[in-house]
């Protein structure tokens, strides 16, 4: 009787499983990343193709750098909540922020709409902590790398974030939104990236989160000795296990 009130998928099993909601498009690269992985990573779990239906609510990235550089956090909130709110009168029944930088205003926009949200942070202190480790490089945009909400958040889950030279910040940042939000892979930009991992490594980083969700377009596992924590397939992967719970 009670499943029949529920509004979403069923396995082939019967057992229900939750609609995803994705506020995606910064950047497109990413937002397609997402959807790849959950969808595969079911099939690989199960065998089948019965994984759980996912909305998209993709945005216009260029609002989303013009407020960006205008440091315009509340019209960039406020544009999340709109998006979450059509997600959910569509039919999601959990979210996510297909973006790291997007999570400065989480809490937020989670207050502002109807349904719950994964936050990417502690999904990937989760996926830290299952390695044993507590300190680990941290790369991203420049609002990631130097703003507290992604440090401090860490930090409560007992992990120590270490990060590039303010030099070697603004050279990543540059990276990620002139090239890779734009799907440009470039063997130079990949061997900076690589350079900055092993002067993290040396400052004692037992790991790197590539804490953007486009650095795995130029960075995979098997380029460094640390361990790597893709964010985007971390968060992804969190996604499904709620979706399924």
């Amino acid at each position: 009787m009670g499943r029949a009130l529920l509004w979403g998928p069923f396995d082939p099993e019967g057992v229900f499983m939750k609609r995803i909601g994705i506020l995606g498009g910064t950047s497109p690269e990413s937002t397609v990343s997402y959807y790849t992985r959950i969808t595969r990573e079911y099939t690989r779990r199960f065998g089948n193709c019965a994984y759980p239906e996912i909305l998209i609510y993709s945005v216009s990235f260029q609002e989303f750098l013009d407020w960006q550089k205008a440091d315009d956090w509340g019209a960039m909130a406020t544009k999340m909540e709109e998006g979450f709110r059509s997600l959910a009168a569509a039919g999601a029944q959990i979210g996510l922020i297909a973006a790291n930088t997007l999570h400065r205003v989480f809490d937020e926009v989670s207050r502002g709409i109807p349904i719950p949200l994964i936050h990417i942070v502690d999904a990937t202190a989760a996926a830290i902590r299952e390695e044993g480790i507590s300190r680990v490089g941290l790369l991203g945009t420049r609002y990631t790398m130097r703003g507290e909400f992604y440090v401090e958040r860490l930090a409560k889950h007992g992990i120590k974030a270490l990060l590039p030279t303010m030099e070697e910040q603004d050279e990543i940042h540059r990276v990620i939104y002139e090239e890779l939000t734009r799907g440009l892979i470039r063997p130079e930009s990949k061997a900076y990236y690589l350079a900055v991992i092993e002067g993290l490594a040396q400052q004692g980083a037992e790991g790197v989160i590539l804490g953007c969700t486009e650095i795995p377009l130029l960075v995979q596992a098997k380029d460094t000795f640390l361990p790597t924590f893709d964010t985007a397939i971390i968060h992804a992967d969190a996604a499904l296990d709620a979706a399924l719970d």
